[in-house]
């Protein structure tokens, strides 16, 4: 009798152990939606560097923000410096 709980026992945990070894969900790749072209894209949606208007929007420096879509401080160009007085 305690071999077939044993045995009943050892098909429920490795039933349970097949359901852990799903693989998450990938997101979406990031680098073809957040891709803002100023002229033709490739199939996958990012820019395509052949083209005059795609290498001139490539040179503008990233503006740097947090998630809530305002400035981020921690770099250089969004830092506001104090007025001197005197």
């Amino acid at each position: 009798m305690k071999k077939i709980i044993l045995i009943a026992g050892m098909l429920l945990a490795f039933a349970g152990f097949s359901f852990a070894q799903t693989a998450p969900a990938k997101p979406a790749d990031k680098k073809a939606a957040t891709a803002k072209t100023a002229g033709p894209t490739k199939k996958d949606g990012t820019a395509d560097m052949r083209y005059k208007a795609n290498k001139e929007a490539a040179k503008t420096p990233p503006v740097h923000t947090k998630k809530d879509g305002t400035a981020d401080k921690r770099f250089k160009e969004n830092k506001t410096t104090p007025a001197k007085k005197g």
